[in-house]
C-alpha cells in the first residue's frame, strides 16, 4: 500500500521527498480558477524518481450542473486536466463529483455526468470523490452516488476510464458511518481506487469540508486506519501540511 500527500505543485518531488511520501498529489495551476493547467518545469523531475502522480482537478469544476455558465466550461477545464495529467504520467484525475441546482432533479447531475464521459477523451481515469456538503450534491450520500454508478455503467467502454476515490473527512462530515463505509462503497462501484485520508475538524453529518490531522481530529485515529486498511488502496494525505510526515508515519506504521 502506497502512502504519500498533496503537495505544493511547484516542486512536488521536494514536497514528497519532505514528507517520506511515495505518491503526490497536486494542481495543476489555480484550483480556484479557470484557466488552462500549468505544468511546473519541476515536474519533470518525478519521472524515473519511483513517486506516483494523481492531479486534483480546480474546485471550480463542476460538470453536473444545468447552469451553462459552469457546465460548459467544466468540460472543457476537464479535458484540459486530463491532457495535462495524462502527459506527465498521472496515474488519474480526481474531480469532485459537484452538485446541481436548488430545486433540479438529481437526474439531471447525474446525466451531465454520463454525457461527460461519452464526449470527453480520458486518456487516463477519472476518479469522482465523495463530497462533504451540500444537498444537491452528486456523491455526498452513498444513495445518490448508487444511482451515479448506475447511470454511469450504461456509457459504453466505461472500464478503465471510471474510478472511485473516498475521503474519509468527507465521509464523516456527510454523515456516512465510516466503521462499514468501504463495504458500502465496493458494494456501489466494486471498488475503491484512493483514499484520501484525512480527519476532521468538525463533527460528524457538519457537511463542513474542513481537514485535521490524523490525531487532532474529531474522528477517532484507529478508525481511520481501520478504513484505509480496509480500502487497499493507494493513499494520500490532504492534511495540515505540517503534520503530513507524522500523518504518514502513522500509517506507515500502522499498517505493516
Amino acid at each position: 500500500m502506497r502512502i504519500g500527500a498533496h503537495v505544493d505543485q511547484h516542486d512536488p518531488l521536494a514536497g514528497a521527498r519532505a514528507v517520506g511520501a511515495e505518491v503526490v498529489q497536486f494542481f495543476l495551476g489555480d484550483p480556484q480558477g479557470w484557466k488552462k493547467p500549468v505544468v511546473p518545469e519541476a515536474v519533470a523531475e518525478l519521472d524515473g524518481s519511483g513517486v506516483d502522480v494523481y492531479i486534483h482537478a480546480p474546485y471550480v469544476v463542476n460538470v453536473a450542473t444545468s447552469n451553462n455558465r459552469i457546465r460548459v466550461p467544466s468540460r472543457r477545464i476537464l479535458s484540459e486536466q486530463l491532457q495535462a495529467a495524462a502527459q506527465i504520467g498521472a496515474k488519474a484525475l480526481i474531480v469532485h463529483g459537484g452538485h446541481v441546482l436548488s430545486g433540479d432533479d438529481p437526474e439531471v447531475g447525474f446525466e451531465n455526468w454520463r454525457k461527460v464521459f461519452e464526449r470527453i477523451d480520458c486518456p487516463i481515469p477519472i476518479y469522482i470523490e465523495n463530497t462533504a456538503g451540500g444537498g444537491n450534491a452528486m456523491a455526498r450520500r452513498l444513495d445518490r452516488i448508487a444511482r451515479l454508478w448506475e447511470v454511469l455503467g450504461q456509457v459504453p467502454g466505461i472500464d478503465g476510464k471510471l474510478g472511485f476515490c473516498l475521503d474519509t473527512c468527507h465521509a464523516h462530515a456527510a454523515g456516512e458511518e465510516l466503521i462499514d463505509v468501504v463495504d458500502r462503497i465496493k458494494a456501489i462501484t466494486g471498488r475503491i481506487d484512493l483514499v484520501h485520508c484525512n480527519n476532521s475538524r468538525d463533527a460528524f453529518g457538519s457537511g463542513a469540508d474542513r481537514h485535521a490531522n490524523l490525531e487532532s481530529g474529531t474522528i477517532d485515529t484507529e478508525l481511520i486506519v481501520s478504513v484505509v486498511r480496509s480500502a487497499g488502496a493507494p493513499v494520500v494525505v490532504e492534511t495540515p501540511p505540517a503534520g503530513q510526515a507524522a500523518d504518514i508515519a502513522l500509517l506507515r506504521a500502522a499498517l505493516t
